[in-house]
């Protein structure tokens, strides 16, 4: 990994602090991690290889990051205000779905530069008939597009929900 990827997961793991701090829903909080994502896909796609065993490895870890992300968005406290705020804090579990899924990469990437995993990923790759790194690259990218993306419908929909709730509250009062 080269210094502009650590920066990048940097940044990706400045959001966890930016959530657990918690704080009301709004446009920065629903645009900042999707233009970060996208910018991110932006650096590193270059192509999506879908030959052999390509399309399969990339949908397998779109799916991982897309239930990690659902389950980040699952296990973040989101509450309604009486001033029509909607409000969400990432708690122990939440934060740490969505650092695990940074490390799974980053452990990835090291282990395969500096360790005898290249040869077992290499050995892997062939049988599955995945055609090069740029397939890995991809999946991993599609990984965490699809965790932040998930993670962020997750907790707007579950805000939705408590403002009808807190609706209905009031409508009952």
């Amino acid at each position: 990994m080269n210094t502009t990827e650590y920066c990048v997961q940097l940044v990706l793991v400045l959001l966890v602090v930016r959530q657990i701090r918690g704080g009301r829903l709004d446009l920065a909080g629903l645009v900042l991690p999707i233009v970060l994502v996208a910018g991110t896909a932006a650096y590193y796609l270059r192509s999506i290889p879908t030959a052999g065993g390509d399309l399969g490895l990339e949908l397998a870890l779109a799916g991982l990051g897309t239930a990690l992300g659902i389950a980040a968005g699952a296990t973040t406290r989101v509450w309604a205000t009486h001033d029509e705020g909607v409000h969400a804090k990432a708690g122990l579990a939440a934060a740490a779905l969505w650092v695990g899924g940074i490390g799974a990469r980053i452990v990835f990437v090291l282990a395969t530069e500096h360790t005898h995993f290249a040869t077992t990923v290499a050995d892997f790759s062939r049988d599955q008939d995945i055609t090069g790194s740029q397939a890995w690259v991809a999946a991993f990218v599609l990984m965490a597009l699809c965790e932040a993306v998930a993670r962020l419908v997750t907790i707007r929909l579950r805000a939705r929900t408590a403002r009808r709730a807190l609706a209905a509250l009031k409508l009952a009062a």
